[in-house]
């Protein structure tokens, strides 16, 4: 009872569908946005309103404490953006986001929405610097199975396919390619070059267990001004050998 109780209560609060879609952004090795649109669908009660906006308000506290910004396109939807500059800032910032200890969780929704179902996340960046370009993978693990009720058995009693919707997305400048996930993921176009596989999506599976890996390439800057400086310096030296050369003929 102590485990159904929360998603009974969750479900109580949210008559119909939470809609949450992830992405995540690279535009370049030292910049990136995690971005999440969360839409309530559905007739939520009036009694409910207060208990659905505290729950929405209590995330995007958790945002501007990462340094995110929150706009509201409507009532019932919220849009948080989190900057991050690196790999690592990525996976820091959104790894504390998903896994707020259970102080802060009842410091964000009190402690009646604190013992609602949390979702455990737990994100990876490698990153691999190859001179103009810099080769990451990224792996994530998303478990959704607190949002079940199962039996002793194993077997699934209460489901929260029809109360959770999630989608997560990867965006990058380049090229970017699965490696193992579960669910699968669909290769997507975006940007200006449609024939460039440069976004995977993925539609997760509540109450599962969701590993999502890929490996993309973005440029590097640091990189690329390397290369530039060089060949300056390089056609400068040789500038002046050919000037000092001519200036020796008699």
């Amino acid at each position: 009872m102590r485990r159904l109780l929360p998603l009974l209560l969750l479900c109580l609060c949210l008559t119909g569908c939470i809609q949450y879609d992830v992405g995540i952004t690279y535009d370049s090795q030292i910049h990136g946005e995690l971005v999440q649109r969360i839409r309530l669908d559905g007739q939520i009660p009036a009694a409910r309103q207060s208990t659905a906006r505290a729950w929405l308000d209590g995330l995007e506290q958790q945002a501007r404490k990462l340094g995110g910004k929150v706009r509201h396109p409507s009532k019932q939807e919220s849009l948080i953006t989190i900057p991050f500059n690196n790999g690592k800032d990525l996976a820091a910032k959104f790894n504390r986001f998903f896994n707020p200890s259970a102080e802060e969780r009842r410091q964000l929704w009190g402690p009646d929405l604190a013992e609602l179902p949390a979702i455990a996340a737990q994100m990876s960046v490698r990153e691999t610097n190859l001179l103009l370009v810099q080769r990451n993978r990224l792996s994530l693990d998303l478990d959704l199975r607190s949002l079940a009720v199962r039996g002793a058995d194993g077997r699934l009693l209460v489901s929260p396919g029809g109360l959770l919707d999630v989608d997560f997305r990867l965006n990058t400048p380049w090229g970017v390619r699965r490696v193992d996930s579960t669910p699968a993921a669909e290769v997507g176009d975006r940007g200006a070059f449609p024939k460039e596989n440069r976004q995977l999506a993925w539609r997760l599976e509540p109450g599962e267990l969701n590993h999502l890996e890929a490996v993309f390439w973005v440029p590097s800057p640091l990189g690329l001004g390397t290369v530039a400086i060089a060949l300056i310096v390089g056609i400068g030296m040789l500038i002046k050998a050919l000037l000092e050369g001519d200036g020796g003929v008699e």
